[in-house]
């Protein structure tokens, strides 16, 4: 029996993950200010070459729920083969606890698995206050990598997680039918 991937998904999972649009600005403004991650201001100018064309391999996706209710920005590094960094994933705080997270860094490391792309990092914070968004990421089969000291400012450290992605399954030629 095959089951449609999209009847599987509970209700409040089936909204879209989506490119971000121009329209999403504010609503995105809303999701990081709602979360604390940084000043929602600084957004228009982390995202205008998104916008512009001006950039190549920059993505920016949310899931939409009548509106965006989430956002993830991910690059590849520069100067590596393969390696890519997420470096913005937010879920407004009415709807985290959901899955809805899990399913945007889900949607996120398959699509690279699909390019052929072989490791995703993520940065967060060492305070205190970020130790759920820690236990997110090894949850998700994350390993902790690193820990820069002071990194943000004095006393806050950079940790940063990696995760080895799966190879995309490739089909090979059966050589015995040759």
């Amino acid at each position: 029996m095959v089951i449609d991937p999209e009847q599987a998904r509970p209700p409040h999972l089936s909204s879209p993950i989506r490119p971000v649009t121009l329209e999403d600005t504010d609503a995105l403004k809303a999701v990081i200010d709602a979360s604390g991650l940084f000043p929602s201001e600084l957004l228009d100018d982390m995202i205008a070459g998104y916008f512009s064309g001006d950039v190549g391999d920059e993505f920016w996706l949310t899931i939409d729920a009548g509106g965006p209710l989430a956002v993830a920005y991910y690059v590849p590094e520069r100067m590596t083969q393969g390696t890519w960094n997420l470096l913005l994933i937010a879920v407004h705080p009415d709807h985290q606890g959901q899955g809805r997270g899990a399913a945007l860094l889900r949607h996120i490391e398959q699509a690279l698995t699909a390019r052929g792309e072989r490791l995703l990092l993520v940065e967060t914070s060492g305070l205190p206050s970020f130790e759920g968004t820690r236990a997110f990421y090894r949850k998700c089969g994350y390993d902790e990598e690193a820990r820069i000291r002071d990194f943000y400012q004095a006393g806050e450290d950079k940790i940063v997680f990696r995760k080895l992605l799966d190879a995309p399954a490739t089909s090979t030629p059966d050589s015995s039918a040759t």
